[in-house]
């Protein structure tokens, strides 16, 4: 995996970190809701530990957040 791509599953990662946060939502309610491990909830969370994710399951953690899948690829460019 290229440093580029580390970043960017980081930002990912911190991105649905945030949102989760917002809504109240611990990483093992979220983890329910789209039936994943919270174990990997954490992982993709992790800022030091590029995690890849299925579309399904991005999509599904978009619908229990309610927020736009666009969103989480919206990177600041200072991270």
């Amino acid at each position: 995996m290229t440093d580029k791509r580390e970043n960017q599953y980081r930002q990912l990662g911190l991105t649905i970190a945030y949102y989760r946060k917002l809504r109240g939502y611990t990483q093992l309610q979220l983890a329910e809701y789209v039936n994943l491990s919270r174990t990997h909830i954490s992982n993709l969370e992790a800022p030091n530990m590029p995690t890849s994710i299925s579309l399904e399951k991005l999509f599904d953690i978009s619908d229990v957040l309610d927020v736009p899948v666009k969103a989480f690829f919206e990177f600041r460019e200072n991270d």
